[in-house]
């Protein structure tokens, strides 16, 4: 391991706005945390929006700076990217910012139901081959995940530049039949992007500059608790186009 991830690592240690808990913390229990965000780490009662892979956590952030009457919480397991976010929160003396450094799967452990009021899902990996479908973060097992935080009526925004999830999260939306606001498969080209919208992760960066559009789709569970898996042919599709672009 590098030097410059063994020292954003220690400092990490030192920022209030991080929360790193051990694996055997949140393996067989939920995190002290739960349920208690808003009185124990925010102080505060304001709505709270989650952002999942949040990286170097400028999405977080700028979330943050514009709407102080809001809590943001990050949530990404790579230490050395977040530590760019807990560090500009820190410098900046924002106190509606938190990170916690977990894998996705575990967020069950850390956030109690109906404590989560949005959530923002930007630039995931689209998870492309079809036996790693159940860990796309549009899909069913982790709809069910989020249906046990979300207050009711709590919007997902999906930003991905991924026209293969941007399908498949439509697929999702139409086969559980959830309310959908926003569907747009250019954000940019097609003049959508606003003031929030044009808030740009390096990895958005990198995208645009390869000439690539930017999607965006919001929506909601609609009350519902129970998504059963499902094979989508959207997938046969793309293993179809993989095996000719291998030839």
């Amino acid at each position: 391991m590098g030097k410059d991830k063994l020292r954003k690592f220690a400092e990490n240690l030192t920022f209030d706005c991080m929360v790193q808990p051990e694996f055997d913390e949140i393996f067989h229990r939920d995190h002290p945390l739960k349920g208690n965000w808003r009185r124990d780490f925010f102080r505060n009662d304001n709505p709270i929006v989650l952002e999942l892979g949040c990286g170097k956590g400028e999405y977080t952030v700028a979330l943050a700076e514009r709407e102080p009457g809001r809590n943001f919480i990050g949530v990404d397991i790579k230490g050395a990217r977040m530590w760019r976010g807990a560090k500009t929160a820190t410098e900046r003396g924002m106190h509606n910012v938190g990170f916690v450094r977990t894998r996705i799967e575990f967020i069950s452990s850390f956030f109690a139901e109906g404590e989560i009021d949005e959530l923002w899902i930007t630039f995931p990996d689209p998870q492309l081959k079809t036996r790693r479908a159940k860990k796309r973060l549009t899909g069913p097992m982790f709809l069910e995940l989020y249906a046990r935080m979300l207050a009711p009526g709590a919007p997902i925004n999906l930003k991905t530049d991924s026209k293969h999830l941007y399908r498949y999260t439509e697929a999702v939306i139409e086969r559980f039949g959830l309310p959908c606001e926003v569907s747009n498969g250019d954000i940019y080209g097609s003049g959508f992007a606003d003031e929030v919208l044009s808030v740009k992760t390096a990895y958005e960066q990198m995208f645009l500059d390869r000439g690539l559009p930017i999607t965006y789709t919001r929506f909601s569970l609609g009350g519902r608790r129970e998504f059963p898996f499902f094979d989508w042919e959207g997938d046969d599709v793309l293993e179809k186009d993989n095996e000719q672009e291998r030839k």
